[in-house]
Protein backbone atom coordinates (compact mmCIF):
# COMPACT_ATOMS: atom_id res chain seq x y z
CA UNK A 1 0.00 0.00 0.00
CA UNK A 2 2.66 2.12 0.87
CA UNK A 3 4.57 2.17 -2.89
CA UNK A 4 0.73 4.36 -3.71
CA UNK A 5 1.66 6.70 -1.69
CA UNK A 6 3.22 9.76 -3.70
CA UNK A 7 4.41 11.91 -0.67
CA UNK A 8 6.04 8.94 1.59
CA UNK A 9 10.03 8.91 0.61
CA UNK A 10 10.87 5.87 -1.08
CA UNK A 11 14.12 3.99 -0.34
CA UNK A 12 17.30 4.89 -2.33
CA UNK A 13 17.95 2.25 -4.91
CA UNK A 14 21.47 1.82 -6.56
CA UNK A 15 21.70 -0.77 -9.40
CA UNK A 16 24.99 -2.48 -9.29
CA UNK A 17 27.16 -3.61 -12.24
CA UNK A 18 29.69 -5.85 -11.98
CA UNK A 19 32.74 -5.22 -14.49
CA UNK A 20 34.79 -8.79 -13.77
CA UNK A 21 37.14 -10.09 -16.26
CA UNK A 22 39.42 -9.06 -18.71
CA UNK A 23 39.12 -6.56 -21.49
CA UNK A 24 38.34 -7.05 -24.94
CA UNK A 25 36.52 -7.22 -27.74
CA UNK A 26 34.76 -10.79 -26.84
CA UNK A 27 33.30 -13.22 -29.25
CA UNK A 28 29.39 -13.53 -30.53
CA UNK A 29 29.34 -16.71 -28.48
CA UNK A 30 31.58 -15.44 -25.39
CA UNK A 31 30.70 -12.13 -23.58
CA UNK A 32 33.62 -10.02 -22.41
CA UNK A 33 34.02 -6.79 -20.74
CA UNK A 34 33.87 -4.84 -24.21
CA UNK A 35 31.80 -1.33 -24.70
CA UNK A 36 29.52 -3.01 -27.40
CA UNK A 37 28.39 -5.86 -24.92
CA UNK A 38 27.92 -4.00 -21.74
CA UNK A 39 26.27 -1.27 -23.13
CA UNK A 40 23.02 -1.87 -22.71
CA UNK A 41 23.53 -2.85 -19.19
CA UNK A 42 24.91 0.32 -18.38
CA UNK A 43 22.32 2.09 -20.57
CA UNK A 44 19.77 0.43 -18.06
CA UNK A 45 21.10 0.94 -14.49
CA UNK A 46 21.37 4.71 -15.35
CA UNK A 47 17.85 4.91 -16.98
CA UNK A 48 15.03 2.02 -14.82
CA UNK A 49 13.84 3.98 -12.42
CA UNK A 50 15.52 7.04 -10.81
CA UNK A 51 18.62 5.41 -8.85
CA UNK A 52 20.17 7.49 -5.80
CA UNK A 53 23.42 6.32 -7.40
CA UNK A 54 25.31 3.18 -9.30
CA UNK A 55 27.75 0.80 -8.10
CA UNK A 56 30.13 -0.15 -9.75
CA UNK A 57 32.16 -3.92 -8.56
CA UNK A 58 35.41 -4.28 -10.42
CA UNK A 59 37.55 -7.41 -10.56
CA UNK A 60 39.66 -6.84 -13.51
CA UNK A 61 43.58 -7.28 -14.67
CA UNK A 62 42.65 -5.01 -17.48
CA UNK A 63 43.34 -5.75 -21.23
CA UNK A 64 42.04 -3.26 -24.23
CA UNK A 65 43.14 0.24 -23.46
CA UNK A 66 40.61 1.36 -26.33
CA UNK A 67 37.48 -0.81 -24.85
CA UNK A 68 38.67 0.59 -21.17
CA UNK A 69 37.89 4.05 -22.48
CA UNK A 70 34.98 3.58 -24.13
CA UNK A 71 33.31 2.08 -21.50
CA UNK A 72 34.55 4.61 -18.87
CA UNK A 73 33.31 7.24 -21.12
CA UNK A 74 29.85 5.53 -21.06
CA UNK A 75 29.42 5.40 -17.55
CA UNK A 76 30.74 9.12 -17.19
CA UNK A 77 28.01 10.62 -19.92
CA UNK A 78 25.33 9.23 -18.74
CA UNK A 79 26.27 9.62 -14.50
CA UNK A 80 27.06 13.33 -15.99
CA UNK A 81 23.69 13.57 -18.09
CA UNK A 82 21.76 12.53 -15.52
CA UNK A 83 23.40 14.36 -12.12
CA UNK A 84 24.08 10.22 -10.37
CA UNK A 85 26.86 9.59 -8.49
CA UNK A 86 29.08 6.46 -9.10
CA UNK A 87 30.75 4.63 -6.14
CA UNK A 88 33.52 1.83 -7.63
CA UNK A 89 33.93 -1.16 -5.11
CA UNK A 90 37.63 -2.96 -6.28
CA UNK A 91 37.31 -6.78 -5.67
CA UNK A 92 40.58 -8.74 -6.00
CA UNK A 93 42.18 -6.16 -8.86
CA UNK A 94 41.15 -3.29 -10.44
CA UNK A 95 44.92 -3.01 -12.30
CA UNK A 96 45.55 -1.38 -15.76
CA UNK A 97 42.14 -1.16 -17.82
CA UNK A 98 40.41 -2.51 -14.45
CA UNK A 99 41.71 0.42 -12.88
CA UNK A 100 41.09 2.64 -15.92
CA UNK A 101 37.45 1.64 -15.61
CA UNK A 102 37.11 2.16 -11.33
CA UNK A 103 38.37 6.06 -12.26
CA UNK A 104 35.07 6.09 -14.28
CA UNK A 105 33.76 6.50 -10.69
CA UNK A 106 33.55 9.36 -8.55
CA UNK A 107 34.76 7.38 -5.71
CA UNK A 108 37.18 3.91 -5.37
CA UNK A 109 36.31 1.66 -2.03
CA UNK A 110 38.75 -0.94 -2.00
CA UNK A 111 38.90 -3.95 0.52
CA UNK A 112 42.49 -4.31 2.31
CA UNK A 113 43.92 -6.49 0.35
CA UNK A 114 42.66 -5.30 -3.26
CA UNK A 115 45.47 -4.73 -5.81
CA UNK A 116 44.87 -1.23 -7.82
CA UNK A 117 47.14 0.83 -10.22
CA UNK A 118 49.32 -0.93 -12.74
CA UNK A 119 49.02 2.55 -14.51
CA UNK A 120 51.01 1.50 -17.95
CA UNK A 121 50.83 -0.27 -21.42
CA UNK A 122 52.07 -3.48 -21.94
CA UNK A 123 52.68 -5.45 -25.42
CA UNK A 124 54.05 -8.86 -25.21
CA UNK A 125 54.62 -11.75 -26.95
CA UNK A 126 56.80 -14.61 -28.20
CA UNK A 127 59.55 -15.28 -30.29
CA UNK A 128 60.99 -18.54 -32.13
CA UNK A 129 63.88 -17.74 -34.67
CA UNK A 130 65.88 -20.11 -32.59
CA UNK A 131 63.72 -22.93 -32.41
CA UNK A 132 63.12 -22.64 -36.33
CA UNK A 133 66.49 -22.62 -37.47
CA UNK A 134 67.65 -25.97 -35.31
CA UNK A 135 64.62 -27.92 -37.15
CA UNK A 136 65.48 -26.47 -40.41
CA UNK A 137 62.50 -24.27 -41.32
CA UNK A 138 62.73 -21.40 -43.28
CA UNK A 139 60.52 -18.09 -42.68
CA UNK A 140 59.40 -16.28 -46.18
CA UNK A 141 58.02 -13.01 -45.58
CA UNK A 142 56.65 -11.28 -48.77
CA UNK A 143 55.34 -7.31 -47.88
CA UNK A 144 53.96 -4.16 -49.66
CA UNK A 145 54.87 -1.56 -46.72
CA UNK A 146 58.34 -1.81 -44.33
CA UNK A 147 56.07 -1.88 -41.11
CA UNK A 148 53.88 -5.14 -42.06
CA UNK A 149 56.12 -7.51 -40.57
CA UNK A 150 56.71 -5.30 -37.00
CA UNK A 151 57.62 -7.64 -34.29
CA UNK A 152 57.15 -10.59 -36.65
CA UNK A 153 57.70 -13.13 -33.58
CA UNK A 154 59.34 -15.71 -36.24
CA UNK A 155 62.27 -13.32 -37.23
CA UNK A 156 64.87 -11.77 -34.97
CA UNK A 157 64.09 -9.17 -33.07
CA UNK A 158 65.09 -5.41 -34.11
CA UNK A 159 65.77 -2.48 -32.25
CA UNK A 160 64.40 -0.28 -34.94
CA UNK A 161 60.49 -2.49 -33.93
CA UNK A 162 61.40 -2.14 -30.44
CA UNK A 163 61.72 1.58 -31.14
CA UNK A 164 58.50 1.30 -33.26
CA UNK A 165 56.41 -0.17 -30.38
CA UNK A 166 57.07 1.79 -27.76
CA UNK A 167 56.50 5.09 -29.64
CA UNK A 168 52.86 3.48 -30.31
CA UNK A 169 52.51 2.99 -26.86
CA UNK A 170 53.48 6.12 -25.70
CA UNK A 171 50.36 8.10 -26.55
CA UNK A 172 48.00 4.96 -24.65
CA UNK A 173 50.19 5.61 -22.06
CA UNK A 174 49.62 9.27 -21.89
CA UNK A 175 45.72 9.11 -22.84
CA UNK A 176 45.36 7.07 -20.01
CA UNK A 177 47.48 9.41 -17.00
CA UNK A 178 45.17 12.03 -18.08
CA UNK A 179 42.30 10.01 -17.96
CA UNK A 180 43.45 9.26 -13.85
CA UNK A 181 44.38 12.74 -13.54
CA UNK A 182 41.02 14.27 -14.98
CA UNK A 183 39.32 11.89 -12.61
CA UNK A 184 41.48 11.87 -9.46
CA UNK A 185 42.51 15.31 -9.21
CA UNK A 186 43.84 16.26 -6.08
CA UNK A 187 43.31 13.59 -4.58
CA UNK A 188 46.21 11.87 -5.93
CA UNK A 189 49.87 11.93 -4.62
CA UNK A 190 52.65 14.64 -5.58
CA UNK A 191 55.51 12.46 -3.76
CA UNK A 192 55.16 9.18 -5.36
CA UNK A 193 55.33 8.12 -8.92
CA UNK A 194 51.93 6.90 -9.57
CA UNK A 195 52.35 6.31 -13.40
CA UNK A 196 55.10 3.87 -13.88
CA UNK A 197 52.98 0.66 -13.84
CA UNK A 198 53.42 0.33 -10.00
CA UNK A 199 50.51 -1.48 -8.39
CA UNK A 200 49.57 -1.19 -4.91
CA UNK A 201 47.15 -2.95 -2.14
CA UNK A 202 44.34 -1.81 -0.09
CA UNK A 203 44.87 0.76 2.64
CA UNK A 204 48.33 1.85 0.26
CA UNK A 205 46.14 2.88 -2.87
CA UNK A 206 44.25 4.54 -0.40
CA UNK A 207 47.31 6.83 0.85
CA UNK A 208 48.20 7.67 -2.29
CA UNK A 209 44.59 8.95 -3.52
CA UNK A 210 43.89 6.18 -5.87
CA UNK A 211 41.44 5.40 -3.76
CA UNK A 212 38.84 6.93 -1.49
CA UNK A 213 38.75 4.48 1.56
CA UNK A 214 38.71 1.06 2.58
CA UNK A 215 34.98 -0.71 2.32
CA UNK A 216 32.55 -2.66 1.05
CA UNK A 217 29.74 -2.46 -1.45
CA UNK A 218 26.81 -3.18 1.40
CA UNK A 219 27.67 -1.38 4.24
CA UNK A 220 29.00 1.42 2.48
CA UNK A 221 26.07 1.34 0.66
CA UNK A 222 24.08 1.71 3.60
CA UNK A 223 25.98 4.17 5.24
CA UNK A 224 25.44 6.66 2.17
CA UNK A 225 22.08 5.89 1.99
CA UNK A 226 20.59 4.33 4.69
CA UNK A 227 19.69 0.88 5.80
CA UNK A 228 17.18 0.23 3.76
CA UNK A 229 18.32 0.98 0.22
CA UNK A 230 17.74 -1.50 -2.35
CA UNK A 231 20.30 -2.73 -4.54
CA UNK A 232 19.60 -4.19 -7.54
CA UNK A 233 22.48 -6.01 -9.47
CA UNK A 234 22.63 -6.00 -13.48
CA UNK A 235 23.50 -8.72 -15.21
CA UNK A 236 25.08 -9.84 -18.08
CA UNK A 237 22.75 -11.64 -20.90
CA UNK A 238 24.51 -14.52 -21.97
CA UNK A 239 24.60 -14.88 -25.90
CA UNK A 240 21.41 -17.29 -27.47
CA UNK A 241 23.25 -20.17 -28.50
CA UNK A 242 25.52 -20.43 -25.07
CA UNK A 243 22.11 -21.17 -23.16
CA UNK A 244 21.57 -24.53 -25.29
CA UNK A 245 25.62 -25.60 -24.89
CA UNK A 246 25.97 -24.28 -28.85
CA UNK A 247 27.85 -21.71 -28.80
CA UNK A 248 31.16 -23.66 -28.52
CA UNK A 249 32.25 -25.13 -31.70
CA UNK A 250 34.72 -25.69 -34.30
CA UNK A 251 36.77 -22.50 -34.58
CA UNK A 252 35.07 -20.94 -31.33
CA UNK A 253 36.78 -24.03 -29.22
CA UNK A 254 39.95 -22.56 -30.41
CA UNK A 255 39.19 -18.69 -29.84
CA UNK A 256 37.54 -19.42 -26.77
CA UNK A 257 40.79 -21.21 -25.57
CA UNK A 258 43.25 -18.58 -26.71
CA UNK A 259 41.16 -15.70 -24.89
CA UNK A 260 40.77 -18.25 -21.86
CA UNK A 261 44.78 -18.45 -22.18
CA UNK A 262 45.19 -14.77 -22.37
CA UNK A 263 42.94 -14.00 -19.22
CA UNK A 264 44.89 -16.49 -17.55
CA UNK A 265 48.38 -14.58 -18.56
CA UNK A 266 46.77 -11.23 -17.25
CA UNK A 267 45.17 -12.66 -13.65
CA UNK A 268 48.75 -14.60 -12.84
CA UNK A 269 50.78 -11.04 -13.18
CA UNK A 270 49.07 -10.60 -9.84
CA UNK A 271 49.18 -14.11 -8.12
CA UNK A 272 45.49 -14.80 -9.14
Amino acid sequence: MRKHIPFLNKPAFVPVIRLSGAIGGGSRFSPALSDAALAPLIERAFSRGKPTAVALVINSPGGSAVQSSLIAARIRRLADEKGIPVHAFVEDVAASGGYWLACAADNIWVDNSSIVGSIGVIFASFGFPGLMAKHGVERRVHTAGTSKSLADPFLPEKPEDVARLKALQAPIHEAFIAHVKARRGQRLSTTTDLFNADIWVGQGAVELGLADGVAHLVPKMKALYGDKVALRPMGQRKPFLSRFGLGQMGADIAAATMAEVEERALWSRFGL
